[in-house]
């Protein structure tokens, strides 16, 4: 069987490693990068895969992606940072702040927890949400993880845990599928969502 050269080779396994990617789409955009990218265009591309691992970190607040201690949203005062919303992603804190409705904060737990990946409460951004609620004197925590078996499992963990503290619990309504995941969703079914928060 023939094989590109290692250089080739090389790229087309880097690009499997994406999620979606299969090997056909993967060899398609290694040829694409050495047959039509220009030097110029191959190496600021190469400069910005470095520059997103060696420049963005996890903000200290919240754990949203930022290139300072804190992300913009957290160092903004003009936020109510007595309301905490709890998402299982960046991915969907960027898809509920670009509803442009939600005016507090956020808190990013990287995922859910699921017995059968092998994800636990250790595994998750879970400590430091307990952390904030102890030291500050919140209003509301806003439960928005997924509308899956893992999402409804992590918020009923974060619900028990939290019950004991002086702080309403919510849980945004689902008008968002069973089964369906916050970054597929439109921005109006979100603000529905939003709107219809309830008592958790």
């Amino acid at each position: 069987m023939l094989k590109y050269p290692k250089p080739i080779e090389d790229l087309i396994e880097d690009f499997t490693r994406l999620p979606s990617v299969g090997k056909k789409t993967a060899e398609r955009y290694a040829l694409y990068i050495y047959t039509k990218m220009s030097q110029e265009h191959t190496t600021l591309f190469s400069n910005h895969l470095i520059d997103v691992k060696e420049k963005i970190q996890i903000c200290k607040g919240c754990g949203n992606i930022c290139s300072d201690e804190y992300c913009s949203i957290c160092k903004d005062q003009t936020r109510n940072h007595k309301q905490v919303l709890v998402v299982e992603t960046i991915k969907d804190l960027y898809t509920i702040e670009n509803v442009n409705e939600y005016k507090g904060i956020y808190h990013v737990l990287n995922g859910a927890i699921s017995i059968s990946k092998g994800v636990g409460v250790s595994d998750l951004n879970i400590d430091s949400l307990l952390d904030l609620v102890k030291k500050e004197n919140l209003e509301e925590i806003i439960l928005a993880t997924n509308a899956t078996l893992e999402g409804e499992i992590t918020a009923r963990y974060i619900k028990e845990l939290l019950q004991n503290y002086p702080v309403r619990i919510t849980r945004i309504a689902h008008g968002l599928p069973v089964g369906g995941e916050m970054s597929y969703a439109d921005e109006m079914t979100l603000l529905k969502a939003m709107e219809g928060r309830r008592e958790y």
